[in-house]
């Protein structure tokens, strides 16, 4: 039994009239009383009495009716539950993030994907970005919100912001009362950084930027945790060089100041990464809202 014959049987039986329920169905007449016929020769009983002037169900007619109408609804809610997995407005997503993400886009991107997209799920996870590409190859996540560059040529990245670095001063600091801070002028001052591991480019970069301004940093503490960093600091433990968007966010026992450098230090970057292969049209709905964010 195909869902057309059950639907031109609906029709004809809503109708009682061929020519109706040919033009309902937008066929010719003769087809559609050829398709009723190989249903009743299937079923083994006639479903409908036919005469020039007159079409009517038979007992068995009136009895299939109810199902078939109900088997085409739940053939339609199915094809529809199909479309919107296949749009990506259904399912779930895991992303991945870095923590210093929540100061940034990723609490506005998140928002808008859930207004657009309610019916799906959405696991946050704090995860390291090294960390963030290895459950990208496991398939534990659908998408990644961290620092690159990554060593994993085959994992996608799409930036989705660029920002600069700021000092993270203790409050009470002589170097809070100015604009800005000369970063050469911190040289003797205890830092606050992440640790340097392998697929971490973070510390790598922040090195870096010393480097242009002519010193390395005296290391007092490592953290990797963007509030675990800005808590240190708070307790006069040292300095850190920190992403621009947690400046955003103010915290208790911290004044964030701009780096000033003879040269400009590097920006930072935050990217969506992902497995081609893995995308689901899920993901791919929230990657193109961050896309959309981030233009």
């Amino acid at each position: 039994m195909e869902l057309r014959h059950l639907r031109y049987f609906v029709a004809v039986a809503e109708e009682l009239h061929f020519g109706r329920a040919a033009r309902r169905l937008h066929i010719a007449q003769p087809p559609l009383s050829q398709q009723i016929r190989r249903l009743e020769a299937e079923l083994g009983t006639p479903l409908l009495e036919r005469s020039r002037r007159h079409v009517a169900l038979t007992a068995a007619g009136a009895a299939l009716l109810p199902h078939a109408r109900r088997t085409l609804q739940v053939a339609e809610q199915g094809a529809e539950a199909a479309r919107r997995a296949a749009r990506g407005e259904t399912g779930s997503i895991a992303v991945g993030f870095v923590g210093s993400a929540m100061a940034g886009p990723l609490p506005d991107v998140v928002r808008a994907f859930r207004a657009a997209c309610p019916d799906v799920e959405v696991a946050l996870r704090q995860m390291t970005t090294a960390a963030q590409a290895a459950a990208l190859r496991a398939g534990e996540l659908d998408l990644g919100c961290l620092r690159p560059p990554l060593r994993d040529a085959g994992i996608a990245v799409a930036p989705i912001l660029t920002e600069a670095l700021v000092v993270a001063l203790p409050a009470g600091h002589a170097a809070a009362s100015g604009e800005g801070v000369d970063l050469a002028a911190l040289a003797g001052e205890p830092f606050i950084m992440p640790p340097r591991q392998e697929g971490e480019a973070f510390a790598d970069h922040l090195l870096a930027a010393c480097a242009a301004a002519g010193f390395q940093p005296n290391v007092a503490q490592t953290a990797t945790e963007m509030s675990t960093v800005l808590g240190l600091v708070a307790a006069g433990l040292g300095v850190a060089l920190v992403p621009a968007s947690l400046a955003s966010v103010p915290r208790p026992g911290v004044a964030f100041r701009p780096a000033e450098t003879p040269a400009p230090a590097p920006a930072l970057t935050l990217a969506l990464a992902w497995l081609p292969a893995n995308l689901s049209p899920a993901a791919d709905r929230f990657l193109a809202t961050a896309r959309a964010w981030a233009d």
